[in-house]
């Protein structure tokens, strides 16, 4: 299979359309990480994104016959782009499916690459579903995002480039997955050519399909996956590509929304440019191997896999980062309800800074304030902050791992409220359309009162609401089978302590 492999990266005669991308010096990470890290650019690709290698790549291996059919894809971003230049490019009509959430940008960047774009559905699913019935109606040649051996060879350019550009010693790749065609392309060649270079997968825990697949030694569909680091977003890894992935990694390596969000601003110092989340998603995984094993005076690369970002996503990426780095501390704390009481407290954080305080009057007694203190990088600088107000008398959690707190209490802490009894709060996501929230408020308001909502748009193909709802005990089993029955994601959050803290 490798063998195969390493002749169709070889054979892949991309580069009338695709370009070699540099591999840049990552200075300011290097000195962070005490490692030498290097950034592979695939973000300057001429559609921001390595999809076009392996889309280009797999037009050139059509016949004729093929290509007169036109070609089709469902795709909600990159890959759609990428279909999109290279069909144009060689006088090939193409028709790409994406979801109605999709964002505009996206959509306008396709339909001016000249594919005609058909909106259907609410997520990929659904899209991908249309496009067999349109294959099935029109005769399309389908073109996979990632689980063919033409893509694949086409994204395995990648690795073919970074190893003539850097011929010294090469410690570890860090590959982000979602489909899993980049790194089974990476893998395949890195492990054939140099078997003594580390090949690690990263993914986003919300969408961790291939860690799963790995786990039980087959492939496995995720119930549902998170969106944020949507270039990602898939749920099952793909049939060939788990083949040829799974006998040439070292590892896979999981990291979360706040530890993306700090990858994206370590790109930004050392090169100017803003990535994707997907784009983030490697540099996420190689600071976290460093953190956990030690690792110093290596040479360590990432692949930058591109940067089709929406503008509005970044004050959501900006809040989160801080965190993600571990400089900001969410704490919940207790204090006095007296004169002079946030004075005291603030002389007990000493030197550190602010960087949030939020309160309101809830009792005569005591005053419960959500706030961000700064931290240094220090991982055991966040525990000495917590020990040192708890030594001085101050009862508070941390919160800084809590989703619920940084997605909605931070932006809502408006004291308990009363007369509200026997009270279940849900978070949702939804599909981002216009008339979406109406919908959603259709289908869940109306049978128990809504006693608490905050919506808030985060630039994202879903939105995310925090919802509470007035339910007598002996009706809560209905309220959540007939939220299951909605069928939009949903976790219950009535016994968070964020929000029993300061809403409940």
């Amino acid at each position: 299979m490798t063998d195969s492999y390493i002749k169709r990266i070889l054979n892949a005669r991309i580069y009338d359309l695709a370009v070699e991308t540099p591999l840049d010096d990552a200075r300011l990470l290097s000195q962070r990480t005490d490692n030498k890290v290097l950034l592979k650019r695939e973000d300057l690709q001429p559609v921001f994104s390595f999809k076009i290698r392996g889309a280009y790549n797999k037009l050139l291996q059509l016949t004729d016959a093929e290509r007169d059919k036109g070609v089709i894809a469902a795709s909600a971003g990159n890959h759609a782009q990428g279909l999109a230049l290279s069909a144009q490019h060689l006088g090939v009509k193409a028709t790409i499916v994406m979801p109605r959430t999709t964002p505009a940008i996206k959509v306008d960047a396709v339909r001016a690459r000249g594919a005609k774009v058909v909106l259907h559905g609410d997520n990929f699913d659904e899209a991908a579903a249309h496009t067999q019935k349109l294959i099935e109606e029109k005769g399309y040649t389908y073109v996979h995002p990632f689980d063919d051996p033409d893509v694949i060879a086409g994204q395995g350019t990648v690795a073919m480039e970074i190893l003539r550009q850097y011929p010294k010693h090469i410690d570890a790749i860090f590959v982000a997955v979602g489909g899993g065609g980049l790194c089974a392309g990476v893998a395949a060649y890195v492990k054939y050519v140099r078997p003594d270079v580390k090949v690690f997968a990263v993914e986003s825990e919300e969408s961790a399909c291939l860690a799963a697949a790995m786990e039980k030694k087959r492939r496995v569909k995720l119930p549902q996956v998170g969106i944020f680091a949507d270039g990602v977003a898939v749920a099952q890894i793909g049939k060939e590509t788990f083949k040829v992935i799974k006998d040439n990694i070292d590892g896979v390596i999981t990291v979360n929304t706040d530890e993306i969000c700090a990858g994206i601003k370590d790109i930004f110092e050392d090169t100017r440019s803003i990535a994707e989340p997907a784009g983030g998603v490697s540099v996420a995984g190689l600071k976290k191997y460093v953190a956990e094993h030690g690792i110093s005076g290596q040479t360590l690369v990432a692949i930058d896999s591109g940067a089709n970002i929406n503008f509005d996503r970044l004050r959501y990426i900006s809040e989160r980062t801080e965190i993600g780095e571990k400089r900001e501390a969410i704490l919940a704390v207790t204090i006095p309800e007296r004169p002079g009481a946030y004075k005291e407290f603030c002389q007990a954080l000493g030197k550190r800074s602010i960087t949030e305080f939020n309160y309101r009057y809830a009792d005569a007694d005591k005053a419960r304030i959500f706030v961000g203190v700064q931290v240094s990088a220090d991982p055991n600088d966040r525990d000495e902050l917590v020990g040192e107000l708890r030594e001085q008398g101050y009862d508070l959690v941390d919160m800084t791992d809590n989703e619920l707190a940084k997605l909605h209490i931070r932006h809502m802490v408006g004291g308990h409220a009363s007369g509200v009894d026997d009270e279940m709060v849900f978070r949702f996501e939804f599909p981002e359309r216009p008339g979406a929230l109406l919908q959603f408020l259709n289908l869940v308001a109306g049978r128990w009162n809504i006693s608490l909502f905050h919506y808030r748009n985060h630039g994202s193909a879903f939105g995310r609401v925090l919802v509470g709802m007035e339910v007598p005990a002996k009706e809560r089993a209905q309220v959540r089978k007939f939220l299951a029955e909605i069928n939009y994601p949903f976790w219950e959050e009535t016994d968070n302590e964020a929000y029993q803290y300061f809403l409940g």
